[in-house]
C-alpha cells in the first residue's frame, strides 16, 4: 500500500516514462522499418483517432469515481499486450492494426488518471502539480536514455525498451492506494452527472474544448516528425533526446510552481499566455534549425503544452461528480487525440513536400484562440 499522492506520481512516472520512449522515437523506428514519411504520417494520425475513440467512448464507461482504478489497471493490461504484438511483422496494414488497437487502449489511461487526480484534489487535498511533474520527468528520463540507447544499438531497441516500460507501469498501478477515490453523491444518492447535450452546448464549455484542441493540436507536426526533422539536419538521436528532455524540464518547473504562479489568472488568461507562446514557438522551429533556436524552442513548450494544460485541468476540476470524468474524457479525446490526429495525417503529406514550413501552419492553427477564449469561466 502507498499513500495516494505517491500512487498517483508512481502512475504518471511508469506511464510518461513509456510515452518518452513511444512519442520521440517510434517515427524512428517506423523509418528503421522503411515506413515512408507519408504512411508514417497516417499511422501516426490512426493511432491517434484510435486514442481519439477510446479517451471519448472507453473513459466514459467508468460512471463511478470509486471504479476509476480497476479501469486504469485493465487498460494498462491490454496495452502492454497490443505493444508486444508490434514486432510480429512489419507490414504496413498489420501495423495500422495494431496502432490502432494499441492506443484504444493506452489513450484512456491519462483522462482517467487526470480524472482521479482530479477527484483526490477534491477528497484529500491533493497537490496536482507537484503529483503531475513526476509524469513529467520520467518523460525527459524517458526520451534522454532511448536517445542514448538508439545510438549504441539500433531503432529495434526502441520497442524492447517500450515494452519493458509499460510493464512496469503495469506492475506499479497493481499496488494499493490508502485511500481509494469516493463516489460523489446527490442528496439521493444517484452520481450528479450532466447530460452530454447540456454540457456541450454550453458557452464556457464548448469554447473550451475549441481552444484546448486548437492549442494541443498543433503539437501534432512536432511530435510526429520533429526528430526526423532534427536528424535530418545533422544531430544524433543522443542530441535529439536531450532536446525532447529539455522541452520537459520546462514543464517540470512550470508544474512544481503552478499554485504559487497562476493561483490569481483565470482560464482565459492561461489560455491566452500560451496562445502567445504557441505562435512564437512554432514560428521559431519553422525558421531555425540551429542549437540555440531550438533550445529556446523547446522552453516554450511550458507554454504552448503545459500552461494550457494546467488551464484544462483548472477548468475540469471546477465541476462536480460525473461531470469531472466526462469533461476529462472529453479534453482528452479532443484535445489529445482528435485534433492531433488529423493535424498529424496533413503534416505528414505536408511534411514530405515542405519539411520544416509545417510548423508555420501550426502557428496559423493556434491563432483563433486568443478570440475563442474570452467568455471562458
Amino acid at each position: 500500500m502507498l499513500p495516494s499522492a505517491n500512487w498517483l506520481g508512481l502512475s504518471y512516472f511508469t506511464y510518461f516514462f513509456s510515452f518518452g520512449i513511444f512519442l520521440p522515437f517510434w517515427s524512428v523506428w517506423l523509418q528503421g522499418e522503411h515506413i515512408s514519411s507519408e504512411k508514417i504520417g497516417i499511422l501516426l494520425g490512426a493511432g491517434m483517432i484510435s486514442r481519439f475513440i477510446g479517451s471519448l467512448f472507453m473513459a466514459p464507461i467508468v460512471k463511478k469515481n470509486s471504479q476509476l482504478i480497476i479501469a486504469i489497471r485493465i487498460l494498462a493490461l491490454f496495452t502492454l499486450i497490443f505493444s508486444i504484438t508490434f514486432s510480429f511483422c512489419s507490414i504496413w496494414l498489420w501495423l495500422l492494426l495494431i496502432i490502432s488497437g494499441f492506443s484504444l487502449f493506452y489513450g484512456p489511461l491519462i483522462p482517467l488518471t487526470d480524472a482521479l487526480a482530479a477527484t483526490w484534489q477534491h477528497q484529500i487535498g491533493l497537490d496536482y502539480g507537484k503529483v503531475r511533474l513526476w509524469g513529467s520527468m520520467a518523460f525527459i528520463l524517458g526520451s534522454a536514455v532511448t536517445g542514448k540507447i538508439v545510438n549504441i544499438f539500433n531503432h529495434q531497441a526502441i520497442m524492447y525498451f517500450l515494452w519493458a516500460s509499460l510493464a512496469m507501469m503495469l506492475l506499479g498501478m497493481l499496488l494499493r492506494p490508502q485511500h481509494m477515490p469516493k463516489d460523489s453523491l446527490q442528496e439521493n444518492n444517484v452520481p450528479h452527472t450532466t447530460k452530454w447535450k447540456i454540457l456541450l452546448t454550453e458557452s464556457s464549455v464548448w469554447r473550451f474544448l475549441l481552444c484546448t484542441s486548437l492549442q494541443q493540436g498543433a503539437h501534432a507536426g512536432y511530435y510526429g516528425f520533429s526528430t526526423i526533422y532534427w536528424q535530418a539536419a545533422g544531430y544524433s538521436a543522443s542530441v535529439v533526446g536531450y532536446l525532447w528532455a529539455l522541452g520537459v524540464v520546462a514543464e517540470v518547473i512550470i508544474f512544481a510552481l503552478s499554485k504559487r504562479l497562476f493561483c490569481n489568472l483565470s482560464v482565459s488568461r492561461l489560455l491566452l499566455i500560451s496562445c502567445i507562446c504557441a505562435v512564437i514557438r512554432w514560428t521559431l522551429m519553422g525558421t531555425t534549425t540551429t542549437l540555440l533556436g531550438l533550445i529556446c524552442m523547446q522552453i516554450l513548450h511550458a507554454g504552448s503544452f503545459t500552461i494550457c494544460h494546467i488551464a484544462a485541468m483548472r477548468f475540469i476540476a471546477a465541476r462536480q461528480g460525473g461531470d469531472v470524468i466526462r469533461l476529462q474524457a472529453i479534453y482528452s479525446a479532443l484535445g489529445m487525440g482528435g485534433s492531433v490526429a488529423i493535424m498529424t495525417i496533413v503534416s505528414g503529406f505536408l511534411f514530405q513536400k515542405y519539411q520544416g514550413n509545417i510548423f508555420y501552419v501550426m502557428a496559423l492553427v493556434v491563432l483563433p484562440v486568443l478570440f475563442f477564449r474570452t467568455k471562458i469561466k
